[in-house]
């Protein structure tokens, strides 16, 4: 019989004793829409209804460095997140929102330190010091390579930048979760379950060996390691990923990187539920699957989770489906009794080989992994991006011959169209914030932006730390395209092979 308890190394049936019966998850909504203050109004509107802890979305010209007055930008502002070009940006999007008192979660990479910078100016603003501070940037990297894109410089000095973030906020902000390795999008671009979760730990492992050669204390940075996984339909498998994933990564710390501190081996992680699992087809459906895959969540022992909305298929979620979306965390935590028990499905003969499962595969994955040198260079030859496009094509064959049913979609469908009150984006505000930030650089004093660039560029073109310099940056006005073109002039832009 296993012995291992609830909080004990590998911490395979969660990492506190009690779980969520001394705490719940935190529920943390991910938003974000249109300009600043549209966005700040979502965020308060979420405080209200009880939300746990905030979550950003950026905009696209954002998340890759470019103004919301920049040619390469029209079109995108606003679309899938806020803009955030000014520091003016950032204390509107926070304004009349305690940062002392609320945990911000911003989904963010290429361009994390700046929003990291912008984040502690903020809150030195609201007179709140930055060792205060709660919250995560998400500040992976590698991930973009593989199945998102919105990546700007090579692996080298991108590493840098993820690396520089760990030392700087484990001397400044350590509350700070300084990474969220995700293997979110890793499934959202069609991996199964054991690839996301080898692919996700791959990409850990490369972030610590990074960290360690940089001269860190994986004792110290390790702490304030935190992984974001997907949470899809396959309930019990999905139950079983989380148990694997923590039970992988603390002997990963403990065997491969000599870790003696527990909480720098305890994989702390968010879920949020799969978007690529939603139907335009028959909306409603998405509400059942939503609410399985937030059960797998807890039932898999998440520290934090966002549920999706029912119409996120179709737009950006109205105020009604994320207020449901967010009651059905609130009825799991307070009316199915599932809180009141760590690990509920521990000892359970299908959970428990299940688990034993994925963690085989995906030790397999990640022992090929490393006999090509690791994740970086992995990525870099494209193994780990064909492999979950095979298998992305793999499931949609299933789909298409009816091997797999998607109910809605491939069978049980129906003519009905559905007549919801769709959130639409408001351009007029977009033209704003357009204006607003051209307006920005026209209004400040531009020989001290100037100055702070060029101070920036001397570091890039060495080997300090980033992060110093980038705060000044933005308390001199520099906004994110400034900041971002600077650092391109020293590392230039990654360019994937065909």
């Amino acid at each position: 019989m296993n012995k291992e308890q609830p909080g004990q190394f590998p911490f395979t049936l969660g990492i506190h004793p009690n779980m969520y019966k001394d705490r719940l998850w935190t529920m943390r909504q991910y938003a974000g829409f249109t300009t600043a203050e549209e966005s700040n109004k979502r965020y308060r509107y979420l405080l209200d209804q009880g939300v746990s802890g905030l979550s950003v979305a950026f905009d696209l010209p954002t998340q890759i460095g470019y103004d919301s007055d920049h040619d390469l930008a029209d079109g995108e502002v606003g679309k899938v997140g806020v803009p955030i070009s000014t520091s003016e940006d950032m204390i509107k999007l926070f304004n009349d929102i305690p940062l002392e008192s609320v945990s911000t979660s911003m989904t963010i990479n290429a361009t994390a330190a700046i929003l990291l910078a912008f984040y502690i100016v903020t809150a030195e603003k609201q007179g709140i010091s930055p060792d205060k501070l709660k919250g995560t940037i998400q500040n992976d990297i590698l991930k973009e390579y593989i199945a998102r894109g919105t990546y700007i410089y090579p692996p080298g000095p991108s590493m840098r930048i993820v690396t520089d973030i760990f030392s700087f906020c484990s001397d400044h902000v350590p509350n700070w979760n300084t990474i969220s390795i995700s293997g979110y999008h890793i499934r959202e671009a069609g991996s199964t379950a054991a690839q996301e979760l080898a692919f996700t730990l791959a990409d850990g492992i490369a972030y610590v060996q990074a960290a360690i050669e940089k001269g860190l204390d994986v004792n110290r940075f390790g702490k304030r390691l935190s992984f974001f996984f997907n949470a899809h339909n396959d309930f019990l498998t999905e139950v079983a990923k989380f148990r694997a994933a923590r039970r992988m990564w603390a002997h990963i710390m403990k065997e491969r990187f000599e870790a003696t501190e527990e909480k720098a081996m305890m994989c702390r992680f968010h879920t949020q539920t799969g978007g690529s699992t939603l139907a335009a087809q028959q909306i409603d459906n998405n509400v059942v699957r939503t609410t399985i895959q937030a059960m797998s969540a807890v039932l898999g022992g998440t520290q934090s989770l966002h549920t999706n909305s029912r119409d996120e298929a179709l737009a950006l979620p109205s105020d009604d489906a994320v207020k449901l979306a967010l009651r059905t965390q609130q009825i799991i935590a307070h009316e199915s009794g599932i809180a009141d028990h760590p690990d509920p499905f521990g000892g359970s003969y299908v959970v428990e080989a299940l688990t034993d499962q994925l963690e085989k595969e995906a030790k397999e994955i990640i022992a090929e992994i490393d006999k090509m040198g690791g994740a970086v260079d992995a990525i870099e030859k494209g193994w780990v991006q064909s492999e979950i496009a095979r298998s992305a094509y793999e499931f949609q064959s299933k789909v298409d011959s009816g091997d797999k049913v998607i109910v809605g979609v491939n069978k049980y469908t129906s003519d009905e169209t559905d007549e919801s009150d769709l959130l639409s984006i408001n351009l007029s505000a977009i033209e704003e914030q357009t204006k607003r930030v051209t307006n920005f650089k026209t209004n400040r004093n531009n020989d001290h932006v100037q100055n702070r660039l060029n101070e920036l560029k001397s570091t890039a073109s060495g080997s300090e730390n980033l992060i110093p310099p980038i705060i000044e940056c933005v308390k001199h006005n520099c906004t994110l395209g400034e900041i971002s073109d600077t650092l391109r002039s020293v590392f230039g832009e990654y360019q994937p092979s065909l």
